[in-house]
């Protein structure tokens, strides 16, 4: 598919005149986070909001990052997400998480950003309407999940009743 960039606003949540513009996000679906450099972040307001988080760079290097709440706007698309505080040498990366709150997926042959489509969301069961009191709770272990000899799994006698541990 090979690699390509994306322009996109960051802004500051809780006051949305502070802003800036990042010209050239590499778009990148295998990492799960977008990498700002926390300079920007740090000009516009951005708190970090989760400390030392460990992240595995794709050569494998192991590095602790902060994290933070930004509005990304791509074009008419935007969503709210963490964002990494990235340091000198990072990457400046738009990912995957990211995309999914832009709706947004990779059109490989134009290497571009195009809307997703529809939305996927849940609907309402159809058949006979369910009632609150008619409405009942299995809690025995599904064939599934039974032990291959059988039995039926033992539970704890905790209130959560769920099977004992050892």
């Amino acid at each position: 598919m090979g690699t390509f960039y994306a322009k996109c606003k960051i802004e500051n949540p809780v006051d949305r005149t502070r802003s800036a513009v990042i010209p050239k996000l590499l778009v990148d679906t295998g990492s799960e986070y977008t990498w700002v450099s926390e300079r920007t972040l740090e000009r516009i307001g951005i708190r970090r909001e989760k400390k030392d988080l460990a992240f595995v760079l794709a050569n494998g290097q192991e590095v602790t990052r902060s994290v933070g709440f930004a509005i990304i706007r791509l074009d008419k698309f935007f969503t709210i997400d963490e964002v990494v505080f990235g340091e000198k040498g990072d990457l400046l990366l738009l990912g995957a998480r990211t995309l999914e709150g832009l709706n947004l997926t990779i059109d490989p042959a134009r290497k571009k950003l195009v809307g997703a489509g529809p939305l996927p969301a849940a609907s309402p069961p159809t058949g006979p309407a369910r009632t609150r009191a008619s409405t009942s709770v299995n809690l025995a272990t599904p064939a599934a999940v039974r032990p291959a000899d059988g039995s039926a799994a033992r539970r704890s006698s905790s209130s959560r009743g769920g099977p004992q541990r050892r």
